[in-house]
């Protein structure tokens, strides 16, 4: 996972996780207007605006250059970048803008020490370049002012490097996660159908055999055998048709599991309370789908920061009740419910809404109470 994590990390484009507006090079660009803004104090002097627009110029393709996935390319970049801005600083005091652009491009494609280290020694090394070209109460000023807003910008994007970094490790999680459910279940249904057609399979060519002896010498005898055969064949196709409506039933348990690692990477906290209860195949689906149904609608309406999920028995049957901290006004006819109060119906239970507007959402799904479960719990 590490490496494939590395691999991930050096081959993305230097972009923040969450999908903002600094995720295209062009916006990015709206920056450079701090170029050009101390000039507008230098009247009509040439020298200043036509080395920035130089500068600009320059600065450009290794702006764009930079968005491209190939890390190997990001590093002189950041070199180049600070470089433009340190030959433009003794005409506009506005060059330290493209020092913030350079320990930006630092933060995404070095190391985090590195990425401070060399931050650091670019801010000095312009510090004393402003000593040198400026008065120093206006060295001061830029000195403060072009440190303080790098260093912002380096943590910013040290941030948000860490954040797509757990990013890139909760998608690897989650893909582990379903390729070890996969394999569990295909070993279960393995299993399942070793158990349930091994027997029944041997015992229809055991007697298939006799039938084939007796027929001749004793037709009688054999039609009694192939009469077992039959009805041992249709007894095993019920068995068949049960663990296929098993197979299809979604586990509650995995479902909720899924559940927690979509929560998690949308920044939402899940509580869960579970008491332990038996369930049939079909029960447990229509929870299950529920649930997934719920959550669905927490991602995509609710805006919620905390879900609560409890799972409780008594005797009156069981209980699924999942609420959330969202803006609440669920529309009831909306948002999967009507799908999700149908397949509860199917099994004999029933959905209740308690949505008021700004106070989030609790769903109640109900079940009513049934004999010894033939499932899984």
């Amino acid at each position: 996972m590490a490496r494939a994590l590395a691999q991930a990390e050096a081959q993305a484009p230097p972009r923040r996780a969450g999908g903002d507006i600094h995720d295209s090079p062009w916006v990015t660009l709206i920056y450079c207007v701090f170029v050009f803004a101390p000039l507008a104090f230098v009247g009509l002097a040439w020298k200043p605006w036509l080395a920035s627009l130089l500068a600009f110029l320059l600065f450009l393709p290794l702006h764009f250059r930079f968005y491209r996935p190939e890390p190997t390319t990001r590093r002189p970049l950041v070199l180049a970048t600070a470089l433009i801005g340190f030959a433009l600083v003794p005409f506009n005091p506005g060059g330290n803008t493209f020092l913030v652009y350079a320990c930006a491009m630092a933060g995404w494609s070095l190391r985090p020490r590195r990425a401070v280290g060399l931050s650091l020694s670019l801010m000095a090394l312009l510090v004393l370049e402003f000593f040198l070209v400026l008065p120093w109460r206006h060295a001061v000023a830029w000195s403060l002012m072009a440190t303080l807003v790098s260093l912002l910008v380096l943590s910013g994007v040290l941030l948000a490097r860490d954040k797509a970094r757990r990013d890139a490790e909760l998608r690897l999680t989650q893909e582990e996660v379903g390729r070890l459910a996969a394999l569990a279940e295909r070993e279960r249904i393995g299993r399942d159908l070793h158990d349930l057609l091994g027997h029944t399979l041997s015992v229809v060519a055991l007697k298939s055999e006799l039938a084939g002896k007796l027929l001749e010498r004793d037709p009688p005898a054999a039609r009694a055998q192939i009469a077992e055969v039959e009805t041992v064949a249709r007894q095993a196709l019920a068995q068949v048709r049960e663990a296929v409506t098993g197979i299809r039933a979604s586990g509650l348990m995995a479902e909720l599991a899924a559940a927690r690692l979509a929560l998690l990477s949308a920044e939402v906290h899940m509580d869960q309370k579970l008491a332990p209860v038996n369930l049939s195949p079909e029960a447990e689906s229509a929870l299950a789908l529920g649930l997934r149904e719920a959550v669905t609608n927490v991602l995509r309406h609710a805006e919620a920061g905390r879900v609560e999920v409890e799972l409780k028995a008594g005797g009156d049957g069981v209980a699924l009740v999942i609420s959330d901290d969202g803006r609440g006004g669920v529309d009831l006819a909306g948002n999967g419910l009507t799908g999700m109060r149908e397949r509860l119906a199917a099994v004999g239970g029933c959905l209740d809404i308690d949505s008021p507007p700004g106070e989030g959402t609790r769903l109640v799904l109900s079940l009513p109470a049934r004999g010894p479960a033939r499932g899984r719990t």
